[in-house]
């Protein structure tokens, strides 16, 4: 799996890289610029060119930004210094004080921000900040980090900002880092590699420059470079094929500049004390020289103890010069460290030719990211401007990135509320905060929630009173870790206490864990059953974090990066979309738009009563483009519909279990199409049934009567009650059957069913009749031939190989009821609202078990199915098929009817009919099955094209015609084709 995921981050940065540019242009008009501002500066001028000041701070005390815009302004007017980096701020008046600044100032300012997460992690009391790095890389999908990166560039623009300090590129592989941490994509050297370039671009392409940092790489550290300096001490080898490829990576994808950290590595430079931002063998030497990076550099911050604490008084400045960097970033006094500049180049340290060369690369930088002069920040609407597009991006990440770490219980996947039931069963402990979040008033309302908080100054007392408590008057119990430090330090502030409580409810109760906030800190968790990594603790994460606990979304996260033992990088359940990954319909070719009138046709299907909810999902060159639940599991809106679902398949069990085994059979040269029945189950030998073709039960053309109603000599006919000879209330070794809930039928009355068809009278052959004794005769065929029952076949064969959770017979057997839509509020026979048990009266009496019915799954399941009949027999590196049987079982062949074999196929009329079927533009090459209980899907190959439609329309009346007399299937099915860019369609 590794060899995999790395080929795939490979091949999409051979990708990036084969397009990139360099992030600094040497166009002529640039130098030409470049030249002509350096020929009018002065010595001191071109040497404050270099020197990024600091505009603000923050009074966290009085909670008010500190501006120093005064002693900026007078080393402006004195120097014509080269930048500035505001650190917090009102937008309003950060903007008003830029805009002065520029105005005064003989040369462009370079205006940089520390923005990793936006604008708002700087601006936060106006601003909203989005994700840190990490919870990025818990998304799988890199377009989003792109995305991320234009957010954040837009932000800049706005705010009149030409450098984002951004991205880290730091591979953080020590859990215990107290500086980088969070800030990381994580430790996949890939991965942070190819999100790095991601988020460069997005800033680029936004007119900001970005700024990898911290070079040569800090992610391996155990001090904070803030108040001292972080020894590293590994083998050149080991920096060259681990920190250093993220780097090499992102100067060929063209980023325009890089930080350097302060850092002490002796393999580099082993001069005592000397950090990287000031070493020359590192600046010069390794980057410059051994790499080749062409761009701006800027040290870290010179303010910071680690270089600061051996290099005081603007020597740090001169040695960073020296060793080649271009910018100083925080130098101090202004006066004293231009001074001690011009010393060391009176000393021969330095030559006015190294400020020329430094000066000149941030005056080309300034043009290509400004254009050599400054247009005035508009402050009008500037903070909504700054928040517009903060929301949807959090949304999006979080719901991308929240990772189902474990998951044990299908209780929680979804947790259903009771709505009829007043006591609630559910208890929310909110671990680490004291009034309501989010995630707990969902809790709440959307589950009537017990809620109990249990902060981190909590007395520890309390954990045995409230674990005892949670145990006795609860039955799901779900926790949220809040509030606790993103940084390791003293365990990020979880009290023992706090542990305790969460740990004992993760051993002794039904429960799931939410962690929100740093994902390390799921070190502390890692035995719980149910546990979720969030990696932020926000509202937008919050009410994620409820939509995948009610199934409204899927998990698609990954760890990125290792926890626990139990949990390494890359660990986390995609609890949808695992062989079929999601994509926007844009990419695969599909109008949203058009897409979105889905919406329409099955929310009238829902509101004129054609079914009190259903499923689509519509699969595009072999990925999701549409995937949307609608309305509830009855008309009494207590069990909403989620994508996750399982539905009564019906009779599209003949295709994705009977049909697919007998293909199976065939392949393996087990059953021969020309022979017959007899061949193969020796119970039809003596009967008419005997001598009838495997090729003709396959088309329905055997002459075999449409259906049997096995059950109404079982009942009274009058009442609808079975028969007790025939069935009881409560199992027992000889009514071992169960039909139903609490109901159970004879053991040796299966055998008269069997009887009933052999009995049954037999049409002439080669006449078409649809029937479904044909395909119980099927799946007797496979058990025959496998030596096992059907169920076990195809999940041997088929269910299990391709990874799917849901698609299986007797679900009540593997899932939690709450996840099983119910069908038919029976009025004979079984007499109760059928949920979990076969639809199909026949199928029950087989056990549940049978070749016409039984399958239940979710839509994503089937779709799986379909898709790998759609590719010719293989997906996701397995074959199960030669395309050779696929295309032989999928094609037509029948003069009399549409039939493939076992398949269903498009009117051969389509164009003329008056009725097309499945609907008019599927291609004559199509494929699939419509089921009785609402249900239906289809694969074209023509179009690349897979559609399921999942319903329990037959809820709560079995013979509600409307769904058919609307054409939901058929018109849905038309709206997809129809949203198929640059395709006619009939």
């Amino acid at each position: 799996m590794r060899k995999i995921y790395f080929l795939f981050i490979m091949l999409q940065l051979g990708c990036v890289v084969g397009k990139a540019q360099t992030g600094l242009h040497h166009s002529s008009t640039a130098q030409h610029w470049a030249d002509s501002v350096f020929n009018s500066l002065t010595p001191d001028q071109r040497i404050a060119q270099l020197m990024i000041l600091r505009l603000s701070a923050y009074d966290f005390k009085n909670k008010i930004p500190i501006y120093y815009d005064s002693a900026v302004a007078e080393a402006i007017k004195k120097y014509n210094v080269g930048g500035i980096c505001p650190f917090q701020g009102n937008p309003v008046e950060l903007a008003n004080i830029i805009n002065k600044l520029q105005q005064i100032a003989q040369t462009p300012l370079m205006t940089c921000i520390d923005a990793e997460w936006g604008i708002g992690m700087r601006l936060f009391d106006s601003v909203t900040a989005l994700p840190h790095q990490m919870m990025l890389g818990a998304v799988q999908d890199a377009t989003i980090v792109h995305q991320y990166g234009k957010v954040v560039g837009e932000q800049c623009s706005r705010l009149g900002i030409n450098v984002n300090y951004a991205p880290v590129v730091d591979i953080n592989n020590n859990p215990n880092n107290p500086v980088i941490n969070d800030r990381s994509f994580g430790e996949d050297k890939y991965k942070v590699a190819l999100y790095g370039i991601k988020y460069m671009q997005g800033l680029q392409e936004s007119g900001v420059m970005a700024c990898a940092k911290h070079f040569p790489g800090h992610g391996d550290v155990s001090v904070d470079s803030h108040f001292d300096l972080p020894v590293i001490n590994k083998t050149m080898a080991q920096l060259d094929s681990l920190e250093l490829y993220p780097f090499r990576e992102i100067f060929k994808a063209g980023i325009g500049s890089v930080m350097v950290a302060h850092l002490y590595i002796p393999v580099i430079d082993s001069t005592p004390n000397r950090a990287t931002s000031i070493s020359q063998k590192n600046v010069a030497g390794l980057m410059r020289n051994t790499i080749g990076f062409q761009g701006l550099t800027f040290t870290d911050a010179l303010e910071m103890q680690g270089v600061q604490k051996y290099f005081p008084g603007g020597a740090a400045s001169v040695q960073a010069l020296i060793a080649g960097n271009d910018m100083l970033c925080l130098p101090g006094n202004v006066d004293s460290t231009i001074q001690k500049i011009k010393d060391a180049i009176e000393n021969k340290e330095l030559s006015w030719q190294d400020i020329e060369l430094h000066c000149k690369r941030v005056l080309m930088a300034k043009y290509q990211y400004g254009g050599g002069h400054f247009e005035p920040i508009n402050t009008t609407n500037i903070t909504a401007d700054l928040n517009k597009e903060v929301p949807s991006m959090k949304k999006l990440v979080a719901e991308n990135a929240i990772t189902v770490l474990k998951k044990t219980s299908d209780n929680f996947f979804p947790l259903v509320a009771d709505k009829k039931n007043p006591t609630t069963d559910i208890a929310y402990i909110a671990i680490g905060i004291n009034t309501d979040n989010a995630f707990a008033k969902r809790m709440r309302t959307d589950y009537n929630a017990a809620v109990f908080y249990f902060d981190y100054k909590a007395d520890p007392i309390r954990v045995l009173s409230t674990v005892a408590l949670i145990k006795s008057r609860f039955k799901k119990v779900v926790i949220g870790i809040h509030n606790y430090s993103r940084t390791p330090a003293n365990n990020f502030g979880l009290t023992p206490a706090a542990i305790d409580l969460a740990t004992q409810l993760q051993q002794e109760t039904n429960s799931i864990s939410f962690v929100f906030g740093n994902p390390y800190a799921i070190k502390n968790f890692c035995a719980a059953k149910n546990i979720v990594a969030c990696y932020e603790d926000d509202e937008y994460t919050q009410l994620a974090a409820i939509d995948l606990l009610q199934g409204k979304i899927t998990a698609k996260g990954k760890l990125p990066v290792t926890v626990c033992e139990a949990y390494p990088f890359g660990s986390g359940i995609i609890t949808a979309a695992g062989i079929l990954p999601i994509a926007d319909p844009a990419a695969v070719g599909l109008d949203i738009t058009k897409l979105n009138s889905i919406d329409s046709i099955a929310n009238n299907a829902i509101s004129k009563g054609a079914t009190p909810g259903c499923v689509v999902l519509v699969v595009k060159d072999g990925k999701i483009a549409f995937q949307k639940a609608y309305g509830h599991f009855n008309y009494d809106n207590a069990a909403p519909v989620t994508t996750e679902s399982v539905y009564d398949m019906a009779s599209v069990t003949k295709i994705c279990a009977t049909t697919i085994s007998i293909m199976k059979l065939y392949e393996q040269g087990k059953i021969d199409l020309k022979k017959e029945l007899g061949d193969y189950l020796p119970m039809v030998k003596g009967s008419n049934k005997e001598h009838l073709l495997i090729e003709n039960i396959l088309l329905h053309q055997a002459g075999l009567v449409a259906f049997i109603p096995f059950y109404r000599q079982a009942i009274d006919t009058v009442t609808g009650i079975p028969f007790p000879k025939y069935f009881v209330h409560q199992q027992s070794d000889s009514f071992n059957i169960r039909v139903a809930e609490n109901l159970f039928m004879r053991n040796d009355y299966r055998d008269s069913l069997y009887h009933k068809i052999l009995q049954s009278p037999l049409g002439l052959t080669g006449k078409y009749i649809y029937s479904d004794n044909d395909f119980i005769f099927l799946g007797k065929v496979v058990e025959a031939i496998s030596g096992l029952p059907l169920n076990e076949y195809v999940k041997k064969e088929f269910y299990q190989p391709l990874g799917l959770t849901s698609a299986g017979f007797k679900p009540r057997e593997y899932l939690p009821l709450n996840r099983i839509a119910p069908t038919e509020n029976e009025k004979v026979f079984r007499m109760e609202l059928i949920q979990g048990d076969v639809h199909d009266p026949g199928a029950a009496m087989f056990g549940g078990v049978a070749g016409h019915a039984g399958l239940f799954s979710s839509a994503y399941d089937i779709a799986v199915i379909m898709q790998m009949l759609l590719n010719g027999g293989e997906i996701n590196g397995t074959r199960y098929f030669k395309k050779a049987t696929v295309d032989l079982f999928t094609a037509y062949h029948s003069t009399i009817s549409r039939r493939a074999y076992g398949f269903d196929k498009p009117e051969k009329d389509n164009a003329t009919s008056v009725e097309p079927y499945p609907c008019l533009s599927a291609s004559p090459l199509s494929f699939g099955h419509t089921g009785f209980t609402g249900t239906c899907t289809w694969a074209d190959p023509e179009k690349k094209l897979v559609y399921v439609f999942l319903s329990n329309r037959v809820t709560p009346v079995g013979d509600n015609p409307l769904l058919g007399k609307l054409n939901v299937r058929p018109s849905i099915h038309e709206v997809i084709y129809k949203a198929m860019i640059g395709t006619s369609v009939k």
